[in-house]
């Protein structure tokens, strides 16, 4: 596990980011843990969460809407 101070977490969040990828690392304010940050795969696992966000979007589940198209000779009123 991996403890950064804000400060340092503030400095470097790249480093951070590269830490979280192996395990998570807990961000610190005045000494007291505030902050946990996973890598998504550590997230999504930990969260029982399968689905992707491409998935989420696809929303497959609504069904297909039939708008009536617009003629060309209506117009419109302004």
């Amino acid at each position: 596990m991996k403890v950064l101070t804000s400060r340092e977490f503030n400095q470097d969040v790249s480093q951070a980011k590269r830490a979280a990828r192996l395990e998570p690392v807990f961000v610190t304010d005045r000494g007291k843990p505030t902050h946990v940050l996973l890598s998504i795969e550590t997230y999504r696992r930990l969260t029982g969460q399968t689905e992707t966000i491409v998935d989420l979007l696809a929303m497959p589940a609504l069904p297909a809407l039939d708008l009536p198209s617009a003629r060309a000779s209506e117009t419109w009123e302004r």
